[in-house]
């Protein structure tokens, strides 16, 4: 594997300076440099045309007949309920279990989430509880493909199709991670529910800085997603600017303003060039991290089943019991070593209180409770694990 020096800082520093080892370590060269200097030295730097040959080439990256690229993955998954028509007195099904935005979304659309609990070997929503969820009032469910790793889209979709559900794919994390429908493999986006929703945040495999895409293979919805992220302007700026004739606007619904600008998409253009490269360095490192720390007794691995192929947005462990989870954390930055707790519970947090339903959440709140996030990206070494797996074992043999 092949080093790639960064100095990249996040939070706290390690007593010699910066942090040995963060969390994540975005990719970027001299490559996504030039092409955002391209686009600042064109004069046009808004949505443009480098926006939409990142929507041509993600969506035949993935597979999908449409793509719209917008602000982040928050506003995605918002355009995607809005487009379905989403909103007072409406149910979404969701798990808890999930950045707080994914509840958001459907409290902003005036929608109640219904949080149902995961399976504790893939951390996704456990299809058995899903069933009961579901009621009259329900419109939709968000699955999430958490941390990279593909929900069972097969046992979902069986399900959501049988009482007439549409079904949003919360891929924020899962950009180049595969699953096997039908007997093929297939990109998590193709989409196999109605509306898949990626992030390119700096902790996901590719990142534009901020940015989000969503995919369907519903032209109608992919018109109402452009639609709704420019104000509901009836005629975007390029045709407008472009035009010989004067051509006055409409804004025929009301919209919002969730564009990616060109500078992002010149940069996501290179980095989806990488993505490849970076989806297999990523599962050279889990394996790597495999071999190591299954030698270390109490230590709970992530697991990939055999129908899906993670890009391993991130590598998530369960502690023992008997350890605490805050020690642990504390301990290991202290030796340089970044880590994030378990993935966390929204109806744990205060909005959620009293605002949203929920079925046993047991092992939602034991995965955010004795689970930590260990450092993670293409550019590691194998001297970076093997540091984690010494820290992480002083840590057991307490």
């Amino acid at each position: 594997m092949v080093a790639i020096r960064t100095r990249t800082r996040f939070g706290s520093s390690a007593p010699g300076g910066d942090i040995v080892i963060p969390i994540a370590a975005p990719l970027l060269a001299d490559e996504e440099a030039d092409a955002a200097r391209a686009v600042v030295l064109s004069g046009w730097v808004s949505q443009g045309p480098q926006v939409a040959a990142f929507e041509n080439e993600f969506a035949a990256l993935v597979g999908a007949p449409h793509a719209c690229a917008v602000a982040n993955c928050t506003t995605a998954l918002q355009l995607a309920l809005a487009a379905l028509g989403i909103g007072r007195g409406d149910e979404v099904i969701t798990v808890s279990h999930s950045f707080i935005a994914t509840a958001n979304v459907i409290r902003h659309q005036g929608a109640t989430p219904v949080f149902v609990d995961i399976e504790p070997e893939t951390y996704n929503l456990d299809c058995a509880g899903l069933e009961e969820a579901i009621t009259e009032r329900t419109r939709a469910i968000i699955a999430v493909h958490q941390m990279g790793m593909p929900c069972d889209m097969a046992a979902l979709m069986a399900i959501a199709r049988r009482h007439g559900v549409a079904v949003i794919e919360d891929a924020a994390c899962a950009v180049g991670s595969q699953i096997r429908m039908n007997g093929e493999w297939a990109p998590i986006g193709a989409p196999h529910g109605d509306i898949a929703c990626f992030s390119f945040h700096p902790r996901k495999v590719i990142t534009t800085g901020e940015g989000g895409m969503l995919t369907t293979a519903n032209a109608e919805l992919d018109r109402k997603f452009k639609l709704l992220r420019q104000h509901g302007m009836s005629v975007p700026d390029t045709v407008r600017h472009n035009s010989s004739s004067v051509i006055f606007e409409e804004y025929v619904v009301l919209g919002y303003n969730c564009r990616m600008t060109d500078m992002q998409a010149a940069i996501g253009r290179r980095q989806l060039e990488r993505l490849p490269e970076l989806i297999g360095r990523r599962r050279t490192v889990a394996a790597k991290y495999a071999e190591l720390l299954g030698n270390l007794e109490g230590l709970r691995l992530p697991t990939e089943p055999e129908w899906a192929r993670s890009n391993w947005q991130s590598y998530c462990v369960r502690l023992p019991d008997r350890l605490n989870q805050r020690i642990v954390m504390q301990n290991l930055l202290d030796k340089g070593i970044a880590t994030r707790r378990g993935i966390m519970c929204s109806h744990r947090e205060l909005p959620y209180a009293k605002a949203a339903q929920r079925h046993d959440l047991r092992q939602s709140e034991l995965a955010q409770d004795r689970s930590i996030l260990l450092p993670i990206y293409a550019q590691m070494t194998e001297d970076n694990m093997r540091l984690v797996f010494d820290a992480l074992r002083t840590e057991l043999d307490r």
